[in-house]
Formats: structure tokens, C-alpha cells, sequence
């Protein structure tokens, strides 16, 4: 009854929040507010499972809402954004320095909040006896610097998941023989599951709870245990992803998803992104298998 109540007064005050932006933005004349109107956001791809979960509950709540997302890969999605094409984005990273003094110059200051954190996944075929390895492997093996015949896959040659691998890894080309582009995580969940010798990288979202489409495939793979030597705590210990370990900090490959917000105005862009963080858009997150950046709290009563 509580936890109800609590969801309730949750409610009212971000429909309170919603109508009172709408109001402000009548008086400036813009053609969308919190929850009205049409906008476009881009986003990276690599989300699309996490995002369309958010969405659909968005549009079911407030009808006459209506943000088109647009899809594309982490570069492609950043350079829309940062050319003012469209000014809300979703990326599996922060704005750097130069980025945010860029939009200085424009008057386009962001609104950055992180909303979710996902886990980079390592996954192998279901025959594969690799089932452990480590921090130091992972990055020795992206270096070249390990006598493997493994084929190396990951979704794009511009997404997000391999802008993270050379920061992880330290190397800024990660042009070996054997390391592969595909092109998307679905093709990489294919590309494992049809070759017993390959490794692929992914974002854990995909694994979790898959489309009819693609469900099959995520049944011919299998998630590797990794473990980081310099994790002071358990630095002998091999972690999979989930959301008990990522919030305990224990999986060492985790990257944070940021909705940013250079409208400048109360529109569906600060809508959406207050949804995200709200007590409901966090438990859709939670729901979805990821970790939300605010874990939401229940209420528990006890009878005496």
C-alpha cells in the first residue's frame, strides 16, 4: 500500500511538472512541450532495445507525444548532434571537453544525465571451452600481444563499443588480422554462434530478454566470466555480467548510457529526459536487466 501510494504522489508531480512547462512554453511559442508536439532525437543503436522499452511507455502515457528517434552508430549519431541536425542524443558516453565548449559557442549548454549503465559483454559459442578470462587477457589479446586463432567480432567500425575498446585497450587501431567489424549486434550474436572459434564483444542489453527475430541465436552463445587483477577486493574472482555485479562494481567492463538535452527549452527533449530518470523510467531500466543510474526503492511493510 505504500510502495503504492508512493508510486501515486510519484505521478502526480511529474504530471504537475509536465503541465506547468507546457504553459511556459505556449508563452515562448514553441511547438512542443514536455509532453506535446513532435521532436527528433538520435541515438545510438547499440541502445535500441533499452531505448524502445522507454519510448513505448512515453507515448502510452502522454498521447500526444510524438519524438521520432533516429538510429544510428555512435559517430554518425554524434556528428548529427554536435552539427545541430538535432539536439537531444542518447550515446554510451559523456560530452568531452572540446564537445561541450563547442556548443558553448553555439549557446546550445546540455542538459547530461546518465540514466542506465551497461555491461560490455564477452560472448562465445555454446561448444566453446573458453568460458574465463581476465582484464590483462582481454586487453594482451586486443593488442595482438597473444598467439590466438580466434576471430575477434564486434557490431560496427563506428560505434560506441569500439571507441570503448580502444580506450580500454590503449590501442587506437585495433587493425589486427583477426579482429572483425560487423554490422550490427544481432550479426555478431549470428557471426559466434555459427563459428566455435570466435569471440565476440556486445552490449548486454542485447542478451537480455531478445526479440522472437533474433532469440534463436542468443541460444547458440554463451557468456564469458572475466575477472580484473586490479580489483583490490576480488582480484582472483571471475564476474559475469549482471546487475547485482555491476552495482557492486564487480564486472569490470561497464559504460554509462547519457541522454543530452541542448534544446534550451522545456520541450518532449527535457520531457523524455526527465521520464529517464524518473522513479519509472529507472524501473524500466531495472525491469530491462540493465542498472539504472538511481536503483528505485520499495516499500516494504511488515505486519506485527
Amino acid at each position: 500500500m505504500k510502495n503504492s501510494l508512493v508510486l501515486l504522489f510519484s505521478g502526480f508531480f511529474l504530471m504537475g511538472a509536465l503541465m506547468a512547462c507546457h504553459q511556459k512554453n505556449d508563452k515562448y511559442g514553441y511547438d512542443d512541450t514536455y509532453k506535446t508536439g513532435s521532436a527528433s532525437f538520435v541515438a545510438d543503436e547499440s541502445f535500441s532495445p533499452i531505448i524502445d522499452q522507454e519510448m513505448y511507455v512515453f507515448k502510452a502515457l502522454f498521447k500526444e507525444a510524438h519524438p521520432q528517434i533516429i538510429y544510428k552508430t555512435e559517430n554518425d549519431a554524434l556528428r548529427m548532434f554536435l552539427n545541430d541536425s538535432v539536439r537531444v542524443a542518447i550515446l554510451a558516453r559523456n560530452l568531452t571537453s572540446q564537445e561541450l565548449e563547442l556548443l558553448k559557442k553555439k549557446v546550445l549548454l546540455p542538459e547530461i544525465n546518465c540514466f542506465a549503465h551497461d555491461a560490455v559483454t564477452l560472448i562465445v559459442n555454446q561448444s566453446s571451452p573458453d568460458t574465463l578470462t581476465s582484464v590483462n587477457v582481454i586487453k594482451d589479446m586486443l593488442n595482438g600481444k597473444t598467439n590466438t586463432d580466434k576471430n575477434i567480432v564486434f557490431d560496427n567500425a563506428k560505434s560506441s563499443l569500439l571507441r570503448y575498446l580502444k580506450e580500454f585497450s590503449g590501442n587506437s587501431k585495433l587493425d589486427q588480422k583477426n579482429i572483425f567489424a560487423l554490422k550490427s549486434n544481432i550479426e555478431v550474436i549470428k557471426y559466434v554462434g555459427e563459428h566455435p572459434n570466435a569471440i565476440g564483444f556486445i552490449s548486454y542489453s542485447w542478451l537480455l530478454e531478445p526479440d522472437k527475430d533474433y532469440a534463436a541465436l542468443v541460444n547458440k552463445v554463451k557468456i564469458v566470466g572475466v575477472k580484473d587483477e586490479s580489483n583490490k577486493a576480488n582480484p582472483q574472482t571471475y564476474f559475469k555480467p549482471s546487475q547485482n555485479t555491476l552495482a557492486m562494481r564487480e564486472y569490470p567492463l561497464v559504460r554509462g548510457l547519457y541522454i543530452i538535452n541542448s534544446t534550451a527549452h522545456a520541450g518532449l527533449g527535457t520531457g523524455f529526459a526527465s521520464f529517464l530518470v524518473s522513479e519509472r523510467g529507472q524501473r524500466i531500466v531495472l525491469r530491462s536487466g540493465l542498472l539504472p543510474d538511481s536503483i528505485p526503492t520499495r516499500e516494504v511493510s511488515f505486519s506485527k
